[in-house]
């Protein structure tokens, strides 16, 4: 029995599939290819790939008795008739788990705000043929999650020079499409998506009288990457940093936590007047 069992979580995806989802990347619009293929592995080694080639099996049609058949023939009939229902019922129920597997499996490997815009399909061959055509050839909807990518990609580690790569990567994407970038404007979307730490490198080009391409911003990134790191001791965390000057802002919504003290000091600066007034009294009294 646990072999049975074992087979059929195998052959229908169960926890074998879910297993493999953490390790897809998440499709944004620019990585199209790179999460299909790590899709299609997932599916390979869940042991689910054969149902995105194959179809759902059709019901048996009912079977009526023919007006001359005789009763032996019927029987044999209903046997075989009987047999075939059963293939089906187990072979549907099969493809439906395996179906319905990988249609979680996709969706939740797709990032919310595209997830919407992909329309609904009971099989998921339907459903990621849906997904290809808007993600490769000439899809404006491509092109517009592109765009949104590009401008407002950030760098948040991981090796400043595979940031700028990856792009560089998008613009050349964008300029297939007759929607190319200037490797000026390229340069400044860059420059852009760098975190504060890199400030001083931002400045000192934007007062410069060069323009980089993007093989001079790679080098003079990594450059600056090398010097913050050795400044800070071999290592930097660029999203603590950033969550630092997302702080400074809260740092001013937190003031009234002072006004207790300011109360504190209004309270000590009433209680001084009654003594002023008995001081008082007594030089009125001598």
């Amino acid at each position: 029995m646990a072999g049975t069992s074992s087979s059929s979580n195998a052959s229908t995806g169960g926890y074998s599939l879910m297993g493999y989802i953490k390790d897809i990347l998440t499709l944004k619009g620019d990585n199209y290819e790179e999460w299909k293929r790590e899709l299609d592995l997932a599916f390979i080694l869940g042991e689910v790939d054969w149902v995105l080639t194959t179809p759902c099996p059709i019901e048996p049609a009912e079977i009526f008795r023919g007006e001359k058949e005789s009763d032996a023939e019927w029987q044999k009939r209903e046997r075989d008739n009987a047999s075939l229902i059963m293939s089906y019922d187990i072979e549907h129920a099969k493809w439906s788990s395996a179906n319905k597997n990988c249609l979680a499996a996709v969706k939740n490997t797709i990032e919310p705000t595209i997830l919407g815009s992909i329309p609904e399909y009971d099989t998921v061959s339907k459903y990621l043929e849906s997904i290809k055509s808007q993600f490769t050839g000439s899809s404006k909807f491509y092109a517009t999650q592109l765009i949104k990518q590009l401008v407002t990609e950030r760098y948040h580690g991981g090796g400043v020079k595979d940031h700028i790569l990856r792009m560089s990567n998008m613009a050349c994407k964008l300029k297939q499409k007759d929607l190319g970038i200037s490797d000026d404007f390229l340069v400044h979307l860059v420059l852009s998506s760098l975190p504060k730490n890199f400030d001083n490198l931002v400045v000192n080009y934007k007062i410069s009288t060069e323009n980089w391409n993007i093989e001079e911003l790679i080098s003079n990134c990594v450059q600056e990457e090398e010097r913050l790191k050795e400044t800070n001791g071999g290592s930097f965390n660029l999203v603590k940093d950033k969550e630092k000057s997302h702080r400074s802002p809260s740092s001013k919504e937190k003031q009234p936590q002072h006004l207790p003290q300011k109360q504190q000091f209004t309270v000590e600066t009433k209680s001084v007047s009654p003594l002023q007034e008995d001081k008082t009294f007594q030089e009125r009294s001598s």
